[in-house]
């Protein structure tokens, strides 16, 4: 009886380590939103995109305006691998040529 407790143990041991990891990984899987694609852009919560927004373009101003920008082009058809940092870019590069007209 000793002997089964003793391997019970371990499995028990083993799997809760186990399944420790798999949530690890996954909490690190998504990663910053900065460096996804536009696909993670779409499924991203409105307040990780204002942040992301935020980071991208190095200021407070246009946030809204670049937000609204990014999700246009993510809304486009084979855009889902596009990197949301080149997206920014392009967003907050128009931003600036508006601007200045």
């Amino acid at each position: 009886m000793d002997f089964v407790k003793k391997y019970l143990k371990l499995i028990i041991g083993i799997a809760v380590l186990v399944f420790v990891i798999i949530m690890f990984s996954m909490t690190q899987r998504g990663g910053d939103l900065e460096n996804g694609n536009l696909r993670n852009w779409l499924a991203a919560p409105i307040e990780r995109r204002a942040a992301a927004a935020k980071i991208l373009s190095g200021s407070d101003q246009h946030t809204e305006l670049i937000m609204q920008c990014i999700d246009k082009i993510a809304s486009l058809p084979e855009s889902g691998e596009m990197a949301v940092r080149d997206a920014a870019s392009l967003c907050y590069t128009g931003v600036q040529l508006k601007e200045n007209l």
